[in-house]
């Protein structure tokens, strides 16, 4: 442990002596260059990075964190942003998206009613995580919208929030082609685009999407569809990449979720199948000159790739 960079650190004097040491999950904190020192109440940021000692408290789990850091790392909140540590980037000041300002953020979203009912029942289901947030819905509809989009796919629907917000914003004659292998969770999708009226906008894909994306190139539809979006099997995303690159028009958008992973893409410490896959096609997406890719951070992080 004595050679461990950590990134935030309190004084021995900010938290109990009997403070218990929680298991360390490296994986669920987020990597900066620089060193984050709370010292009686106020923050501190040195250009160089902290080796653990026992003056340290490691808070990795910070939800379950009950001594004095998870009331201390909320006052440091109010410094909403971070600069890069190289300075080429000229110290630019970059927003930060606290748990204050991201509240702000969700005031700030015009969230369709019918998008708000089923938000709150998927709320309390099993993985409740995996659906895409508010302000991520309302970039996809309005990218649907901007393009003039009449054919969409998504591959992972999970219980249908992005899928009905897209659908909302669709033509009449707008098709959505929902690939989503979970029956139980395309249920309550199916109940809300019936409640939403747009049921005949979406042509529900049960099973493999692999298999329902090839099934569409077999149909001849290759290069007639507007916009695509990937939020399912992360181990699978260059997969299905690959074949909605064929789907989708020349200039058409394939938007893919998760791309920043929790913030784990950016920890050298991490190195879990997943993550690893992710920062492989982070990569190959950087170099794949078929696409123009605008990387953005929000909710979980999107990558947007328009094809040339």
């Amino acid at each position: 442990m004595a050679n461990r960079s950590i990134n935030l650190v309190l004084h021995q004097g900010s938290v109990s002596p009997h403070h218990e040491l929680p298991q360390l999950r490296p994986a669920n904190f987020h990597s900066f260059s620089s060193t984050w020192i709370i010292t009686n109440g106020s923050l501190h940021v040195s250009p160089q990075r902290w080796n653990c000692s026992t003056s340290c408290c490691y808070c990795f789990r910070l939800r379950e964190c009950r001594c004095n850091w998870k009331r201390l790392v909320r006052s440091c909140y109010t410094s909403e942003f971070v600069i890069a540590s190289d300075e080429n980037y000229g110290n630019k000041q970059v927003v930060s998206l606290t748990p204050r300002l991201y509240e702000y953020v969700l005031k700030n979203v015009r969230e369709p009613e019918i998008l708000r009912q089923l938000r709150q029942e998927t709320a309390s289901m099993r993985g409740s995580l995996m659906q895409v947030s508010p302000e991520q819905a309302q970039l996809l509809a309005m990218l649907v919208q901007i393009l003039g989009a009449e054919r969409c796919i998504e591959v992972g629907v999970y219980t249908g929030y992005s899928s009905l917000a897209i659908a909302l914003v669709l033509p009449e004659s707008g098709r959505l082609v929902a690939c989503e292998r979970d029956a139980k969770s395309l249920d309550v999708a199916k109940k809300y685009y019936q409640l939403a009226g747009v049921s005949h906008k979406v042509d529900v894909k049960l099973g493999l999407a692999l298999d329902s994306l090839e099934s569409l190139i077999l149909n001849g539809e290759a290069g007639s569809y507007d916009f695509a979006f990937i939020d399912a099997e992360k181990k699978m995303n260059e997969k299905y990449f690959e074949l909605l690159l064929q789907l989708v028009r020349v200039g058409g958008l394939i938007v893919v979720d998760n791309v920043l992973w929790h913030g784990k893409v950016a920890d050298p410490l991490v190195y879990d199948p997943k993550t690893i896959s992710i920062r492989n096609f982070n990569q190959k997406l950087m170099e794949d000159k078929r696409v123009s890719i605008s990387m953005v951070p929000i909710g979980d992080g999107m990558t947007i790739c328009r094809k040339r």
